[in-house]
């Protein structure tokens, strides 16, 4: 798929995103240019199965979910009649785990941003749609009422509260991927990044955040080596090898590696985040529909329902995702400053 997990454009890791793809061999093997992988949720009534047929990215867990009807009578009138959430997924051609690609059955669109759509429907009492597309065919299925709402790793920014209202659910965070061995982490603090050789992806965001750091440091007489990889796999084999100390890139992406390597002897670790919005502003990964469609604040209560007795959690927890948990769900939350958008 494209190239880019928080999909401000192409500034925040997708580089590192599509490499991480191409080690899940063949996990998402769909073309096309729009709606190539629709799927409607199957699930028994009052449960929604996490992770299925996700080849190993997640542990498939069944969540108990029912309607809350309190909640389902704040939906507009035309999307509680259809009986179904139609959830906009951007993630064609290849897709991106763990977050949206198509699974080891080569139909079902899985990942951690459809499976809390649907779990969202659930609370709604409404049958989930998903409708898988290319990045830019998910804004234009939103703007012509083709899907109510994208699930899609979708940034909050103020640029795109002109046109679109969000109910964040997930930090966008970036974060550092060490062999496990390592006993180095970053701890939040650049100080930290003194006399080691960090990898990043050229263009994106995160290298953008780590040449400011680079800098900060050769002011204070201190030294950070930065060093660039074609791709992925070129990436963990210097970082197996100790030719890098450490990779600065897509929390989500790394997640996925670490559980993809774990029990071989290249195992790696997270050590440490940060938000992808950077020092002054947490940044935030939403819901997205169309602005005064009436949905944000719906997907809001919906979502802090699920905060609230667990299901989140759980969700997380099942794409080893905990580390972007979110204390709960606002409407329109301060966002990407329109410089940085």
């Amino acid at each position: 798929m494209a190239t880019h997990f928080t999909r401000r454009r192409l500034t925040s890791g997708i580089t590192a995103a599509t490499a991480v793809a191409s080690l899940a061999g063949g996990l998402a093997a769909c073309g096309g240019n729009s709606d190539a992988a629709t799927t409607t949720d199957s699930a028994k009534s009052g449960e929604v199965v996490i992770g299925r047929v996700s080849n190993g990215a997640a542990t498939q867990t069944t969540i108990k979910v029912s309607e809350v009807r309190s909640i389902s009578a704040e939906l507009p009138a035309a999307v509680k009649k259809s009986g179904r959430l139609e959830i906009g997924i951007g993630a064609l051609p290849s897709g991106f785990p763990p977050l949206a690609y198509v699974g080891d059955d080569q139909k079902t669109l899985t990942g951690s941003e459809p499976d809390l759509g649907r779990l969202v429907a659930a609370v709604f009492g409404l049958k989930a749609e998903v409708k898988n597309s290319t990045w830019e065919n998910l804004f234009v299925g939103i703007d012509s009422g083709k899907v109510d709402v994208a699930f899609s790793n979708v940034t909050d920014t103020e640029e795109r509260k002109k046109k679109y209202e969000f109910a964040s659910y997930r930090q966008d965070n970036l974060a550092f991927i060490v062999p496990k061995k390592s006993t180095w982490n970053f701890d939040g603090s650049y100080a930290n990044l003194d006399g080691k050789t960090i990898a990043v992806a050229s263009g994106t965001n995160q290298e953008r955040i780590l040449l400011e750091w680079k800098d900060k440091l050769a002011k204070e007489g201190k030294k950070l080596t930065v060093k660039y990889f074609q791709d992925s796999p070129s990436t963990y084999l210097a970082l197996n090898s100790g030719k890098i100390d450490a990779s600065f890139g897509p929390n989500p992406g790394f997640a996925y590696h670490n559980r993809q390597v774990a029990g071989t002897p290249n195992a790696t670790r997270t050590a440490g985040t940060y938000s992808g919005a950077g020092a002054s502003l947490q940044g935030l990964i939403a819901a997205t529909a169309k602005k005064d469609s009436g949905l944000a604040k719906p997907l809001a209560d919906a979502i802090n329902y699920l905060i609230k007795n667990g299901q989140y959690a759980e969700w997380l927890k099942a794409y080893d995702l905990a580390n972007e948990a979110a204390a709960k769900s606002e409407v329109n939350p301060p966002g990407l400053p329109l410089d940085n958008s």
